[in-house]
């Protein structure tokens, strides 16, 4: 219950008085993000997402929109659902365009709410923090099944947008999203990996695509070379999938460089495995 009395969010004026668990969101920015209105997550004077980050529209890596819905935004029937997934490699910009989607869809009047999975505990367990440092209220959750109990049924059926971060963390991501946008109406905004750092499925974000209205696959910026960056590689030898970690632990890398870092990380692994172990005798 303390997550969600401290979720300092996400509604319209007229919703935040009927729940005392919503209400306008409030973001944190590096003090240096002020100097330009290219980097401010709104453009205070008309409440719009321009850019989240301190880099310039001409220095990001370009996006890739497998399909990108023209009707986010616009008002909707209140009985229609939607999904929209954003999915790429690590430091790619997922977090920052699910951020600015749902003040998109909260500038426009409808209450939102934003959750993320309790594993991921980097920066705290009631914000979602952007690599460039905004910040955004959420509710850290074990499982999605839990949320309409957390948040309160009353406080849910008002509720027009969901967004989820590091969504693959959740086995019951298909479930509930079906269950969310199909019967309930509500519209999902859903971020996640959709590879691993050995380029397969992770979680469950690639089986809910086929409910999806749409799909953007975003890309980050190779840290050898500059270049595109659609994978992700880890740095250290943990082998389990689930590695939580941010630059100490992975970096972003296009294709040539991800085959070579692998590379080097397998011919390393062998070496150290293939070594006497030292006993050492009391």
């Amino acid at each position: 219950m303390s997550s969600v009395l401290r979720m300092k969010t996400l509604v319209s004026p007229t919703f935040a008085a009927f729940s005392p668990y919503l209400c306008r969101p409030t973001v944190s920015l590096p003090h240096s993000s002020f100097s330009s209105s290219k980097s401010s997550i709104f453009a205070l004077q008309n409440l719009n997402f321009r850019s989240l980050g301190p880099k310039s529209c001409s220095d990001k890596p370009p996006v890739r929109c497998l399909h990108q819905s023209s009707q986010m935004g616009a008002p909707r029937s209140s009985s229609s659902g939607e999904i929209h997934v954003i999915v790429g490699p690590m430091f790619a910009g997922k977090t920052t365009s699910l951020l600015r989607r749902v003040e998109l869809e909260s500038s426009s009047g409808r209450s939102v709410a934003v959750i993320k999975s309790s594993k991921d505990t980097r920066y705290g367990l009631d914000s979602i923090v952007t690599h460039d440092g905004a910040k955004f209220p959420c509710l850290a959750l074990k499982d999605l099944s839990s949320f309409k109990e957390t948040f309160g049924l009353n406080a849910y059926n008002q509720l027009d947008v969901i967004g989820i971060d590091e969504a693959q963390f959740f086995e019951d991501l298909y479930d509930f999203c079906r269950e969310a946008a199909d019967r309930d109406g509500k519209v999902l905004v859903v971020a996640g990996l959709d590879g691993d750092y050995l380029r397969r499925s992770f979680g469950s974000v690639l089986d809910i695509i086929p409910l999806a209205d749409s799909v953007t696959k975003l890309t980050a910026q190779c840290e050898l070379c500059g270049k595109r960056a659609f994978f992700t590689l880890r740095k250290t030898g943990e082998m389990q999938t689930e590695v939580i970690g941010g630059a100490d632990v992975y970096m972003p890398v296009c294709r040539q460089h991800y085959m070579s870092g692998q590379a080097v990380i397998e011919t390393t692994r062998i070496v150290l495995e293939s070594q006497p172990q030292k006993v050492q005798c009391g």
